[in-house]
This record gives structure tokens, C-alpha cells and sequence, in this order.
């Protein structure tokens, strides 16, 4: 038919040829494939220990025991706000082992915005260490689990399965997407779906081999966190990369060799400064094993895709871009690097029926642009407690015609005539920011919110000075200024959601409805980025040396001594080029926490005054 698409199996590089995935409503347990895998074998590796499987059942048990006293089981909903760790990992299987859905809570999220993810969800447990329990105002009548010190807990039965409490339709996670108006909305996953996750991956090739060594580099709160740590149900390794291993591209190449890691699952933007460190002769590479990259969460450049292919024919990599919506479980195609000579989502995964449809649901031509609607088993539930949302996405199959339901993507996208998917945009006005979803809605409900904005427009745009991202305009009253906008917002959103530049207008340029014209808002320059009050120039050797480097990073003229980093259009991915060029070019070596400690130019450059004065000192009384 045209335009339609069901690929039951495809290949891998290597070799390794398709497996049978059994239909999700006939599949064991989602953990019962762990009492199969021998019990010394590593299970878990982090930077303080390594936890076998036996360990790994052992403390599962455990915990869950606990859970289950505590009431929780079958539907629910069960918060983790946990660093990274093997104690995250041991949690997320212990709420599976008792039956529940985890909802992930990232610890560097403002405090109102975990008080509002618990409270919508309503979670009534939250797992966490005393250290972060004071994080947020968790909501009335929360049973705090602290799992500090609970490795000599009373022992209980090892834990490889969840019992009769638990089914294949029950919800495995809850995961906040960015909401259009003004709130996130919360995306209900269920365990037969990410049964059928891995059973997918296993028949494309994906997941392919035994023994895999496989980085889990991805924030829980991220859905691309569930194809890394499902990985343990087959048997494999996972390696948790540490919050300061993620964003040091040196220490995190060096971990990629020294683990002998097998699998990376990575964005398009942390991959690039990765690239470079590995390819600045990184001692161990390339490795004998091929590495794996699973690049996924936003879209790969043409510029990106030749560089991976040029590195996969020297037989250093494979690289596979998976796409997919969160309300499709994680991944519902796969695109080999090495099947096509540019940026493709390539073909559907097994079990997975991909559409390209016109306005009108009807299918259209190969070559021709149309919206991406998934089909098959493995969609989520639905939005929770948002059933006119999840009627509005969630649709019925008209092509199949068997009852069943299809997801409305927004995405726009052509098959070629050998049925891979190319992308071409978003239908809408939403946007992913280093793999994160993003709907501008939610950031302009919250700027009008703020007094004197009478009226806001967010629209992401490839001509910032510092890159790709989000630009704000907005039109305020007399004394309100970006940085204070700026602030405002850093309070109330993740990181990721913060817009690079804010800009302020008289005006708002109208076309022919009268509705803003996005088209014809100013690029938003230098003058965009949300400055400090009044320029100080930078003084000293240190304060001007960090201003070149954040000039040249953020592709901003000058640099005031008082400005903060992530006004003037820094994020997490900039921080990272920031400490290393300070690595490399003057021998100053810093961790990216202490960029978002000390924002400030001048704050930060006081900082590494202070790290340098310590470090001559430990050197001068080691020669003692």
C-alpha cells in the first residue's frame, strides 16, 4: 500500500542476523529473563563498585520487599529522585519487581517543577537519600524510602520476577514530556511495551551479541534511558556513567576505552565534542571491538552522518540513528550509517507499521512529504489523567483497519523507494533540544505569567551566535530586561528549556491574519543574549582568558566580567567546549559543575584562581 511501511526484521552490521519477537501480550514477565543469567556475571558497573547479577537480585529484593509493605504494587506510581548510580539502577527494578511504575525525577530540576511532576503524577512514594530528601516540597502525605545504607538490610528472596501482581498491561514508568500549555504532561508506558522494546532491538540488530559492555550516558527522566538499562534483561553489562564523566568529553572518551565499552547511547550534540577527543589520539582507540553509537534524540547533520561513516569504514564504530517519540516507547525506526549516503531515520522496526499520510489520513506516494503516524503494539498508554490529549494523539488505525491504534507523530517526513524515512521537520511548533522534547507553548505560558509581559513568542532558530537552540521575544513593560526574564525562568525550567536568547520588542511583525509572523521575527545577534545590567570589562590574566573562551564559544563580541554563562546563551553542551578548551589550550582544568556553581565570568574566574593557587601549593609541598 502506498505510503505505509511494516518492516518485520532487519539487519546489522557484523553479521548478526534477525531474531523473533514474540507479540508483547504473550511475553513472560518483563524481569523474568533475569533468572537465566548466571549470577557472577557483572551486572552493574559504576565508579564506586560492581554489582553482579546475584547482587543485583539480592538488593532488588530487597527494596521492592519494602515497596511492597509499604503498599505499592500493581498501578503504582512509584518517584526516584536518586543520583547516578548502581543505587538508581537497583531502584528502577526494584519498583518493577513490586509491581509499580517508576517516575524519574532529575535531582538538577528546579524544586518547583519535582513538587509539580509528583504531585500530577500522584505518586505517593518517593525513593531517595537523606541528602536529597530536603530537595523540593514534596506533596502532603509522601512515604519517603531512603535507600542510604540499606546494603545490610534483613535479606530477602532474590528478585527475578514481579509475580501475580503484576501483567503485561500494567504501567512499567511515567515520563514528563513538555506540554503546549504551560505544563508537562505525563507519558504512561506499560511493561509489555518495553518487553517489546528489546525484542524489537534484538530483531533489528540493535541489540546484538552477548556480553555487551553498554554505557548508560542518558538521564533517567530521558525515555532513551529505558534502552540502555533494559539491556540488563538480556544479560548485559551496564556501565553508568557518572554525572562528571558525561561532561568531561577527555574523561568520558577515556572511560569508553578503559571499560571497553561496546555500546554508547548518545545525542547528535554530545557526540560531536566526543568525536573529537576520541579522534585527538585517545590512548586505546580505536578499540578492537567495534563501538556501537546509538545516536538518537534529535536530528544527525549531514555534516555529522559523513563523519561517521567516514570513521565506520575504518571498522572504529557502527552507528545506527534511531528515532522515535516517547509515546511510542523510546525507538520505532533504525537507520544504519552505513545504508545511506545521508541523514535518513531509515526503516521501522519490527512489529512497528510506520504511515506517511496526507491531511486527509490517506496514504501517500513514495517521494512525496507526508506525517509520520506509528502504528503497531508497542504505543503507550496514553497521557495520565489527560484522556482529550491523549484522544487528540492516539488514534484510530485507519489504515490497518483491526481495531487497533496509531500514533499522530507532527513529524514531516518522505519515504525513498527502498522504505527508509527521510525526516523533514516538525509539522508544529515543537522542537528537541539535545534529545530533549521541547513545546515552546510551556515556555511562553510562563513568560506571560511574568508581571510586566504582555506578550511572548519562543521559536527555536539555527542562527544564535552560540548555535542551534531557543530564542524568546517578548514584548514588557519599561524596566523589565532579559537577564531578569532569564532568571525568572531558570527557576521553574530544567536547563534544556531555557531559551539561549531573549529578545525585546515594541512590536510583534503580523502577516496577512493578523497572527505573529514567525518568519519575520530579527535574528536575535549578539544583542540577544540576556546581559548584565552595565558592561565591566574583565580584569586580570584569568577573567580575561575565560572571556576569550567564552567569546569563541558562544560567537558573542564581548564578554562583560559580570556576565552569567548561561544568559548570554550558554547550556550544558557549551559548558562542556568550555572546560575543555580550558583543558586544552591553557592547561587549566575544572569540572563542568563548577560552570553552573559559578555562572558569573567573574565568580568562576575566582574559582579556578583558587584551584590553580591550591594545585601550585600541592605541587610545591610534594617537591618538599
Amino acid at each position: 500500500m502506498l505510503g505505509t511501511h511494516e518492516f518485520p526484521a532487519t539487519r546489522s552490521p557484523g553479521g548478526h542476523g534477525p531474531t523473533a519477537a514474540a507479540a508483547p501480550g504473550d511475553a513472560p514477565d518483563l524481569l523474568s529473563a533475569l533468572a537465566c543469567i548466571p549470577r557472577g556475571r557483572p551486572a552493574i558497573i559504576d565508579s564506586a563498585r560492581e554489582v553482579s547479577f546475584g547482587e543485583l537480585a539480592s538488593e532488588t529484593g530487597r527494596l521492592s520487599e519494602e515497596l511492597r509493605r509499604r503498599g505499592a504494587g500493581a498501578e503504582s506510581v512509584v518517584a526516584l529522585c536518586l543520583p547516578r548510580g548502581a543505587g538508581l539502577v537497583v531502584s528502577v527494578m526494584a519498583v518493577l519487581a513490586a509491581g509499580g511504575a517508576y517516575l524519574p525525577l532529575d535531582p538538577a530540576y528546579p524544586a518547583d517543577r519535582l513538587t509539580g511532576l509528583m504531585a500530577d503524577s500522584g505518586a505517593r512514594w518517593l525513593v531517595t537519600t537523606a541528602g536529597l530528601a530536603g530537595l523540593a516540597s514534596w506533596p502532603a502525605g509522601t512515604d519517603l524510602v531512603l535507600i542510604d545504607g540499606r546494603a545490610d538490610a534483613t535479606p530477602a528472596a532474590p528478585a527475578t520476577e514481579a509475580g501475580p501482581w503484576a501483567r503485561p498491561g500494567n504501567l512499567a514508568y511515567v515520563v514528563y514530556t513538555s506540554g503546549s500549555t504551560g505544563a508537562p504532561k505525563g507519558v504512561e508506558v506499560t511493561r509489555a511495551g518495553v518487553a517489546e522494546l528489546l525484542q524489537s532491538h534484538e530483531g533489528a540488530g540493535v541489540a546484538a551479541g552477548t556480553g555487551r559492555r553498554v554505557g548508560w550516558n542518558a538521564s533517567l527522566s530521558f525515555d532513551a534511558s529505558v534502552q540502555q538499562w533494559v539491556r540488563l534483561l538480556r544479560g548485559d553489562t551496564l556501565v553508568v556513567i557518572g554525572a562528571d564523566t558525561r561532561a568531561d568529553p577527555a574523561a568520558l572518551a577515556a572511560l569508553i576505552t578503559g571499560r571497553q565499552l561496546t555500546d554508547l547511547d548518545i545525542t547528535p550534540a554530545h557526540l560531536d565534542v566526543l568525536l573529537d577527543q576520541l579522534e585527538a589520539s585517545q590512548p586505546g582507540w580505536p578499540m578492537d571491538t567495534p563501538l556501537r553509537l546509538h545516536v538518537g534524540g534529535e536530528a544527525i547533520s549531514p555534516a555529522l552522518w559523513s563523519r561517521l561513516a567516514a570513521l565506520e569504514s575504518t571498522g572504529a564504530i557502527q552507528a545506527v540513528n534511531l528515532y522515535g517519540p516517547t509515546e511510542c516507547i523510546v525507538n520505532s525506526t533504525a537507520g544504519w550509517i552505513s545504508d545511506s549516503r545521508r541523514p535518513s531515520l531509515g526503516l521501522p522496526l519490527p512489529g512497528v507499521r510506520a504511515y506517511v499520510l496526507d491531511d486527509g489520513m490517506r496514504p501517500v506516494a513514495d517521494g512525496e512529504p507526508g506525517e509520520l503516524y506509528v502504528g503497531g503494539p508497542r504505543l503507550a498508554r496514553g497521557y495520565r489523567g489527560r484522556p482529550d490529549l491523549t484522544a487528540e494523539r492516539f488514534l484510530p488505525d485507519v489504515v490497518a483497519g483491526d481495531g487497533t491504534r496509531m500514533y499522530r507523530t507532527g513529524d514531516q517526513v518522505r519515504r525513498d523507494t527502498a522504505g527508509r524515512l527521510e525526516y523533514l521537520g516538525r509539522l508544529d511548533q515543537q522542537v528537541k533540544i539535545r534529545g530533549f522534547r521541547v513545546e515552546p507553548g510551556e515556555i511562553e505560558y510562563l513568560l506571560r505569567e511574568t508581571p510586566g509581559v504582555t506578550e511572548a513568542v519562543v521559536v527555536f532558530r539555527d542562527d544564535l551566535p552560540s548555535g542551534p537552540g531557543l530564542a524568546a521575544y517578548c514584548r514588557a513593560g519599561n524596566g523589565i530586561r532579559p537577564h531578569v526574564l532569564h532568571e525568572s525562568l531558570a527557576g521553574r525550567l530544567p536547563d534544556f528549556m531555557l531559551p539561549s536568547a531573549i529578545v525585546l520588542l515594541d512590536r510583534f511583525p503580523l502577516n496577512a491574519n493578523g497572527k505573529v509572523d514567525r518568519n519575520r521575527l530579527p535574528a536575535p545577534g549578539a544583542s540577544g543574549a540576556a546581559k548584565s545590567a552595565e558592561y565591566v570589562p574583565p580584569e586580570g590574566h584569568i577573567e580575561r582568558m575565560l572571556a576569550e573562551v567564552w567569546s569563541s564559544v558562544l560567537g558573542i563580541d564581548q564578554v562583560s566580567a559580570t556576565d552569567n554563562f548561561f544568559q548570554v546563551g550558554g547550556h550544558s553542551i557549551l559548558a562542556i567546549r568550555v572546560v575543555a578548551r580550558l583543558k586544552r589550550e591553557a592547561m587549566v582544568t575544572i569540572p563542568m559543575e563548577a560552570v553552573f556553581d559559578h555562572p558569573r565570568l567573574r565568580d568562576l574566574a575566582a574559582y579556578v584562581d583558587e584551584t590553580l593557587t591550591r594545585t601550585a601549593s600541592l605541587h610545591r609541598h610534594g617537591r618538599g
